[in-house]
């Protein structure tokens, strides 16, 4: 049986001396006059695309983004994306991980929720400018390693984080306090890892010390949705996800997502998505 492809930040890490769990490249150093062709795979890292100029397409989650100049892609980790960038295209990749970023004793999670809620940035020139010049700041700190390298690189990356939120609409903020955002952060992290076995409001409530109701307000605050909503959301684009990016069958599928009757789960994926998951795949090929 297939899984999704997971490339690990420790298998990337080439030079000796750098950070645990971080890299920043140029992109015209990367590409060495290649282009950069990846299948369909996730990651268990942090991922920045910055485009100083491009040309190409970047495929995330069932969103085809044609790539352009001036433009910023984040992702998070476990999204799934596939990338054709053409030769000749500049600026920034960063990728790090959580616990590099976290290590600052900031709200860094919460900043990262926020940025990470969308995927695609296309700032106009100042605000691009603005965010390449702090990427610059942080791979020049990579490259010298002089002392306390690693807190000026996270201290960079703050100024960029708050920079890149900062071009997000303005009613993309919801209004939600620290810890109802912190609660939600915990939420899709223990979905991440429980909701192929757990698939109940009350599961993830007794998980963090919460009444179903609180869980269901929490989403409701931030997100707009029941945490039933959510929790169903979740094991939708984990299924259209094994669907493109594996040749398993639809019943293998069901067994990775937790579904012991197939017929259950193709009603399941019908009801959500309008199509049956043979469709979906078949539509998407």
């Amino acid at each position: 049986m297939d899984r999704i492809p997971v490339r690990q930040i420790s298998t990337t890490q080439k030079k000796s001396g750098t950070p645990a769990l971080f890299n920043v490249w140029e992109l015209d150093n990367l590409l060495a006059g290649t282009d950069m062709i990846q299948e369909l795979h996730r990651h268990d890292f942090f991922y920045v695309l910055a485009l100083k100029n491009g040309s190409g397409q970047h495929y995330i989650d069932f969103t085809d983004y044609e790539i352009c100049d001036k433009s910023v892609f984040f992702m998070r980790p476990g999204q799934v994306h596939k990338l054709v960038l053409k030769a000749g295209s500049t600026g920034y990749l960063m990728q790090f991980s959580g616990e590099f970023y976290f290590a600052n004793g900031k709200a860094a999670d919460l900043m990262l929720q926020s940025a990470g809620s969308i995927y695609h940035y296309q700032p106009g020139d100042k605000g691009f400018q603005k965010l390449y010049n702090s990427l610059g700041c942080i791979l020049q700190e990579y490259t010298d390693k002089q002392p306390r390298y690693q807190e000026a690189i996270r201290a960079n990356m703050d100024i960029f984080f708050i920079q890149l939120v900062r071009q997000q609409p303005a009613d993309a903020a919801s209004g939600a306090s620290l810890y109802t955002q912190q609660q939600l952060e915990k939420l899709l992290a223990l979905l991440d890892t429980h909701v192929f076995t757990h698939k109940q409001v009350a599961y993830y409530a007794d998980l963090l010390n919460l009444s179903a109701y609180q869980l269901n307000t929490i989403t409701t605050i931030t997100l707009g949705k029941t945490c039933s909503q959510v929790i169903n959301e979740h094991i939708v684009l984990e299924a259209k996800r094994y669907l493109l990016a594996t040749a398993n069958q639809v019943n293998q599928i069901a067994g990775l997502l937790g579904y012991d009757d197939v017929s259950y789960f193709i009603r399941f994926f019908k009801k959500h998505t309008g199509q049956s998951p043979e469709a979906f795949r078949c539509n998407f090929s």
